[in-house]
């Protein structure tokens, strides 16, 4: 079979520190970089000189027959509108996350896939970049969950503060942490993979309540320090927590449920199995201050899977109809409106209920990027080769 002729589009860190990189070294098979675009000429030099075919504007590559399918990997606004293009264009698309801003582009984005006629849609193959999906510790717990070994569900709590950011690291773009250039931050930057993974795993909650900090920690307008109180249906409650104003972090995912407790961080996932459930033993216990036997299993993990190789291979396969998405696109709109609606709670100093309003938060965006009075100073850097795995 033929290589998949592929387009990057933006050829910042990710495109290229990352998936650029990837494809380099052969990590994944069957695809060829027949084109690649980014608005910055200077970007497309080397590219230009090894033969591959060079755009500045998207919309040429898309229309320029040398693809038959793009990743695109831009600043965030981008992944709606360039999508949509590629999409009406017939061409295979994998989007880096978050698939859009906020849900109402997200909508919109998603609505250009389903409102293709049925067979080019099931031709067409729609991706997302959600590479945490390959890390076997959250595998195995969402298995655990779907096979009924942890029981009704309790409660989810998620400190994910290892996203340590520096002052050079925003200063490094004029897009960065703005709601005009980014529409957020540590939320729609770093977080839409905790963010999927915490409705892959626990589904959508119902109502959060949020504490966001605008520029806490750093010289920036957009949020760099939030605590979400999630509640779902049938009572059961979690706690979300995120910044990248602090080192060294931590990663500590915390599952709950009648038929005890999954706890991941670092390279281990603990679990704690009550021999007994909890709600039974609640209710038949004589003693007030007993508690059932419990199991003590230390679930054994090999690394942190394939992540973005992986996720890229898998694209590549579905495209030549070799395999099922691990991150279909359409998928992408739960960790984008979860993330709206904790920076809409956080911001308004209310509860905000799911389904979220997309059209009040667009407008509580725009309203934002229009007051916006925020100067950004951008310092430009020599290209580095700063190992992008250190990023997540």
């Amino acid at each position: 079979m033929a290589d998949l002729r592929l387009g990057i589009i933006g050829l910042g860190n990710i495109g290229t520190s990352c998936h650029l990189k990837n494809i380099n070294e052969k990590k994944v098979k069957g695809l060829a970089v027949t084109a690649v675009c980014d608005i910055d000429a200077e970007k497309l030099k080397s590219h230009e000189a090894a033969g591959t075919a060079v755009f500045t504007d998207s919309r040429k590559l898309i229309r320029s027959g040398l693809v038959d399918a793009v990743l695109v990997a831009t600043p965030h606004y981008g992944h709606t509108t360039i999508g949509i293009d590629a999409l009406q264009q017939g061409l295979h698309v994998m989007v880096e996350k978050p698939i859009s801003v906020h849900k109402a582009d997200a909508q919109r984005l998603i609505a250009a896939y389903e409102g293709l006629k049925p067979a080019q849609r099931k031709k067409q193959v729609f991706a997302a970049m959600f590479n945490q999906r390959t890390d076997p510790r959250y595998q195995k717990i969402r298995q655990l969950i779907q096979d009924g070994e942890l029981g009704t569900f309790r409660r989810i709590n998620w400190i994910i503060t290892d996203w340590f950011r520096t002052e050079s690291y925003y200063a490094s773009g004029g897009w960065r942490a703005t709601w005009k250039g980014e529409g957020g931050g540590v939320l729609i930057n770093q977080c839409p993979h905790q963010l999927d993974l915490l409705w892959w795993l626990a589904g959508k909650p119902k109502r959060i309540t949020s504490h966001v900090h605008l520029g806490k920690w750093h010289n920036i307008e957009v949020e760099d320090d939030v605590t979400a109180i999630l509640e779902y249906e049938g009572g059961a409650h979690g706690v979300f927590t995120t910044t990248t104003g602090e080192a060294p972090g931590t990663n500590r995912l915390e599952i709950v449920g009648t038929r005890g407790k999954v706890v991941a961080e670092g390279t281990s996932l603990q679990f704690t199995r009550n021999e007994v459930p909890m709600d039974q033993w609640a209710k038949t216990a004589e003693g007030g201050f007993s508690k059932p036997e419990v199991w003590n299993i230390d679930i054994p993990i090999k690394g942190f899977g394939g992540q973005h190789a992986e996720v890229l291979q898998n694209f590549i396969d579905a495209c030549q109809g070799k395999a099922q998405l691990i991150a279909p696109a359409v998928e992408g709109i739960h960790s984008v409106e979860i993330g709206n609606a904790m920076l809409m709670s956080g911001l308004s100093g209310k509860p905000v209920d799911l389904p979220l309003d997309a059209a009040a938060y667009e407008r509580q965006l725009k309203k934002l990027i229009k007051e916006s009075r925020f100067e950004k100073k951008v310092v430009k850097k020599k290209a580095s080769a700063e190992d992008m795995a250190s990023s997540y």
